[in-house]
């Protein structure tokens, strides 16, 4: 079962997968790393409540690809 995330949750996820850092996404977004942190403690709990635990950066790649969020030619 995939989690209802929100558009911003998917678009800070994707920055954040797509970044070297959490500072880094937030510049891109032009958020703090503290809303980062926010949004992805959101995003763990949401996945974490489908039964799909994601703790890691890694897990959480792994769940956007599964979830055809990324594609592996994204990465």
């Amino acid at each position: 079962m995939r989690p209802a995330l929100s558009s911003r949750e998917i678009e800070v996820l994707l920055a954040w997968i797509d970044s070297d850092s959490k500072t880094e996404a937030g510049r891109r977004l032009f958020i703090s790393q503290g809303t980062i942190n926010t949004h992805l403690s959101r995003i763990r709990e949401k996945y974490a409540a489908v039964g799909r635990p994601a703790t890691t950066k890694a897990a959480l790649v792994a769940r956007a690809l599964q979830d055809a969020l990324i594609d592996i030619d994204d990465l």
